[in-house]
């Protein structure tokens, strides 16, 4: 009987080419030419991912066996004996998708065959509209449309709407200031302004971002009921999620919720309760392809659908991992895409496609992408304090982004 196939090595490949800070996780095996590639990406902590797999995940994942991928799971998620965090989870979401790549290249299949074949031929997608007042939303949904996408989220000035900075007490500090009150009431005349200009042909999707109170949201949800959005997404912080059940009892909107959930306490009840209708976890947060599947068939059961985050600051790799899981699961819904520029596709080749407005697998064994290693290192993490997530309220309270 032959040996098994081991990691030799882990390299930790960081990159920027576009705004966010990229880390992808290369697993080198003792088979010669046999690697695998994952997405760890947590772009607003990024060294500490990058301090978690060197000095941590590394050294636990050296010399053990590539076709055990559940059990080097189980057994990574609880080593550090506390778990469910973003930096851990998403340096064990890096390993955890290149076994994944790895597996698939040894059985020369693409991973949704290994997890149990495609429902589906390509992934419908939804992309985001922004615009700084109704019409210049309604230009740039109408150009989307043109390039075939169905689904489309609407914004109107960046999460939560302009900002109240005129507004601010003398010698408040600097932030992203928002006016909840002011947001909801823009966002409810931009979406007449939609509904009544582009139809009710195209489906939309907005993005609260956690930027309302828990009333304001149920009552933001009753008041955007009659647009028959596609989702609402984020309506509620991950700490008020016992709100949703209020937001069930009042209105028919559809939400989507998990762009923040580490651990299952959070989108267990959610889903077992019935109090949504997608689940949309960061795949590398909650720490891999792994769990993203089993919480893809424990949804399934109770008729809630997927709709992976799938922003800028998911890497490439993770985007493919996402796509392998829409064509699977049979409760696919939506894909977010965030339309990668022509530089991403030349530093990872192998990067998914849409036509017209359906992403489309490549068929390669494994998660179907590879990542040109020279080109990446040009184009080096720049290190920067993030200004958007210092949300403030009109009087310079500290909000949630």
């Amino acid at each position: 009987m032959a040996p098994p196939v081991t990691i030799r090595d882990i390299k930790v490949l960081t990159t920027q080419p576009a705004g966010s800070h990229l880390i992808v996780v290369k697993v080198i095996t003792s088979e010669p030419g046999l690697y695998g590639l994952g997405c760890a990406t947590f772009t607003q902590r990024q060294h500490a991912v990058i301090a978690a797999l060197e000095k941590h995940i590394v050294p636990f994942m050296l010399g053990r066996d590539v076709s055990r991928i559940e059990e080097t799971w189980q057994m990574a998620m609880v080593h550090g004996y506390w778990r469910n965090g973003p930096v851990l989870n998403n340096a064990i979401s890096g390993v955890d998708m290149a076994l994944w790549d790895i597996k698939g290249k040894q059985a020369g299949m693409p991973v949704y065959q290994l997890l149990g074949g495609k429902c589906r031929e390509a992934a419908a997608v939804y992309v985001h509209a922004d615009g700084r007042d109704p019409r210049e939303v309604e230009d740039n949904v109408r150009k989307f449309m043109a390039e075939g996408y169905r689904t489309i989220r609407i914004q109107m000035g960046g999460y939560g709407g302009r900002g109240a900075q005129l507004r601010r007490p003398e010698g408040a500090p600097d932030g992203a200031y928002y006016d909840p009150r002011s947001y909801m009431r823009n966002m409810l005349r931009m979406m007449e302004h939609i509904r009544s200009t582009v139809g009710e042909e195209i489906e939309l999707v907005h993005d609260v971002h956690e930027r309302l109170s828990p009333i304001d949201a149920v009552q933001f949800a009753k008041d955007v009921e009659r647009f028959k959005l596609f989702f609402l997404e984020d309506a509620l912080a991950p700490e008020d999620i016992a709100w949703f059940a209020r937001i069930r009892e009042q209105c028919a909107t559809p939400i989507a919720m998990g762009e923040l959930f580490n651990n299952p306490h959070e989108w267990q009840p959610l889903i077992a309760g019935r109090l949504i209708d997608f689940v949309r976890m960061h795949v590398s947060q909650m720490g891999g392809l792994t769990p993203a599947r089993h919480v893809a068939a424990f949804a399934g059961m109770f008729g809630v659908r997927t709709a992976w985050h799938g922003p800028g600051d998911v890497s490439p790799v993770g985007h493919a991992a996402n796509l392998h899981l829409d064509l699977w699961a049979p409760n696919f819904g939506i894909q977010e895409w965030c339309r990668f520029p022509d530089l991403v596709y030349e530093m990872f080749p192998g990067t998914p496609e849409v036509r017209n407005g359906y992403l489309y697998p490549n068929d390669r064994p494994g998660l179907g992408i590879d990542v040109d290693e020279k080109l990446a290192a040009h184009y080096p993490l720049v290190d920067e304090v993030e200004r958007w997530t210092q949300a403030r309220l009109p009087d310079g309270t500290p909000a949630r982004p």
